[in-house]
């Protein structure tokens, strides 16, 4: 696990070579085709001789929850055991490890006219207002859910709004136990917030170089694909994206985008805080890997 820049698809491709691995990607955006650049996805040369999974497995017009990966996770994760290989889970989604690790609860199923409704409201209104609307009904959901965090919100209101109860209460009572597997947790990131946000601005503008402008004009161009669906929420492309629409001039852009960037790298590591059974590295330890793969080797021989 780790924030946004921290080294994971690098430190992530060397354990799997060093320990006969298999890539579980844990990255919301990486599941998407033609999101290449923005998303950082680890090129086929970077992949070659390392099993990738999870990733290319949608159309941007499509969606994907959590439910989704955590059934698709423990699938991967039981087939590469039986195979002798060990499942590497790597990525920033701190909501799907947090689904994985413990469980998810039975809510309703998503529906899209609802869904449409409240994103009219939002650009009525805006989400922070909406958001102010859940700390109204569901008040738990609210402290864990930040106001510019459009998706959580949209569904937290979704789900109050489907059944009458708070999302948080529906979480409470229904969350089944957790998968059948011990896993060795690991927190990758620099040892000082300057570090970073350095590295967060120069991989920014590494990618416009590589062309994001170009894949994301691809995407704009597409009739099926609005800015309100989720993999266009992105971060990254819905700067670029407004930046397309003429909303602001190209250098605004690369601001906003390296400020977003470095506020979701903030919500990763207030995630990351609360995860008090992983084992923490500095991205630019030396002797990282072998110290990863030595820590391991020790748990993977202790008792459980």
């Amino acid at each position: 696990m780790g924030p946004t820049a921290s080294g994971k698809t690098r430190l992530a491709i060397q354990l799997a070579q060093a320990l006969n691995g298999e890539v579980i990607s844990v990255d919301s955006a990486l599941v998407f085709r033609g999101m290449d650049i923005g998303t950082a996805k680890p090129t086929p040369a970077e992949r070659e001789g390392v099993p990738h999974h999870l990733i290319d497995l949608l159309d941007p017009a499509e969606t994907y929850s959590t439910g989704q990966f955590r059934r698709d996770a423990l699938a991967l994760m039981q087939d590469i055991a039986a195979r002798g290989g060990i499942p590497i889970l790597a990525g920033g989604t701190m909501l799907y490890f947090h689904g994985l690790l413990h469980g998810l609860s039975e809510l309703p199923a998503a529906d899209p006219v609802l869904r449409r409704h409240i994103e009219s409201e939002a650009r009525q209104r805006d989400w922070p207002s909406l958001h102010e609307e859940l700390a109204r009904v569901d008040p738990l959901s609210a402290r864990r859910i930040h106001p510019n965090d459009p998706q959580r919100i949209q569904r937290a209101l979704e789900v109050f709004r489907l059944t009458g109860s708070p999302l948080s209460e529906l979480v409470a009572s229904t969350r089944p136990p957790p998968p059948p597997f011990r896993c060795f947790r690991m927190s990758l990131a620099p040892a000082h917030r300057d570090s970073l946000n350095h590295r967060i601005r120069l991989r920014f503008l590494d990618m416009l170089d590589q062309g994001l402008i170009e894949e994301v004009r691809v995407l704009h161009g597409r009739r099926d694909l609005r800015a309100d669906l989720p993999s266009m929420r992105a971060v990254g492309y819905r700067q670029v994206w407004g930046y397309l629409e003429g909303e602001y001039g190209r250098e605004d852009m690369i601001e906003r985008a390296i400020i977003a960037t470095r506020q979701f790298a903030k919500r990763q590591q207030t995630w990351l805080r609360k995860e008090q059974d992983a084992v923490r590295y500095e991205s630019d330890a030396s002797a990282l890997l072998p110290t990863v793969v030595g820590d391991f080797m020790s748990f993977s021989r202790s008792r459980p």
